[in-house]
C-alpha cells in the first residue's frame, strides 16, 4: 500500500511539472503547444461561461485539470513499471 500511495503522489507531481511546463511555454512558442491543454482549457472554459470567473481562476483550473489529468497518465505508467519489476522480481 506504501508503494501505491508513493507512485500517486510522484505521478501528481509529475503532473504538476508537466502543466506548469506547457502552461510557461505557451507564450514563448506562440501557443503552439495549447492542443495538448484542451483537458484544462475545456474546464477552464466550462468554469468561465457557468461563473464567470476571473482569468487568474480559470488558469489555476486549467493547471490542476491538467495536473490530474497527466497524472493519471504517468501513474498508470509507473503502476505497470511497478507490476513489470515484481513480475520480474518473482521470476528469479
Amino acid at each position: 500500500m506504501l508503494a501505491l500511495k508513493a507512485n500517486l503522489i510522484i505521478a501528481l507531481a509529475i503532473g504538476a511539472l508537466i502543466s506548469a511546463v506547457l502552461l510557461a511555454l505557451e507564450p514563448l512558442t506562440d501557443y503552439a503547444f495549447l492542443s495538448w491543454e484542451w483537458p484544462g482549457i475545456s474546464a477552464a472554459y466550462l468554469f468561465w461561461g457557468a461563473a464567470g470567473g476571473s482569468a487568474f481562476a480559470g488558469i489555476a483550473i486549467c493547471w490542476v485539470v491538467n495536473a490530474f489529468t497527466y497524472g493519471l497518465c504517468a501513474f498508470a505508467i509507473l503502476i505497470a513499471l511497478s507490476a513489470w519489476r515484481q513480475l520480474a522480481k518473482s521470476k528469479t
